[in-house]
């Protein structure tokens, strides 16, 4: 019986350990007007950025990626990895989160953060949303849990 509880135990401490291999964490940094060569791990000899190129190195990069010249249609496809002609957002949209509605990612488009809420992720996002002119659009209606911007 001691045998069985200890063989127990010992396999309590490291479910933990299991649970977090099935879901590592998710971080994706967008951000506004970055040329190719702004960081470190780009190729950038200038610019300083020891964070960034930390996350880089024990991380994901993109390396290769199509992105719009309007941040909205970026966002948008980023989010439902979807190009605009078929997301429907073709150019900025409006920030005022009490706006009339019109111009926004309709709620039909399937986000990354609706995917990975499906899969027991929390999500959060901490930023410009810019992808809904009206409170209705936001991004706890598109699978975050959470937002402040």
């Amino acid at each position: 019986m001691i045998r069985l509880f200890i063989l127990l135990a010992t396999c309590a401490v490291n479910l933990p350990a299991l649970v977090l291999a099935r879901h590592p964490n998710v971080v994706i940094l967008l951000t506004d007007d970055q040329g190719t060569l702004d960081a470190n791990c780009y190729g950038s000899a200038d610019l300083h950025t020891p964070h960034i190129d930390k996350l880089a190195a024990t991380g994901v990069r993109f390396t290769q990626a199509y992105a719009h010249t309007v941040c909205c249609p970026a966002r948008a496809m980023l989010l439902t990895g979807r190009h605009p002609q078929r997301n429907g957002v073709h150019f900025w949209t409006q920030g005022d989160m009490n706006a009339v509605k019109g111009i926004n990612m309709a709620l039909e488009e399937v986000t990354l953060a609706e995917v990975l809420q499906s899969a027991s992720y929390r999500t959060a996002l901490y930023g410009k949303w810019h992808l809904g002119a009206h409170r209705d659009y936001g991004p706890k209606e598109q699978g975050f849990d959470e937002f402040f911007g």
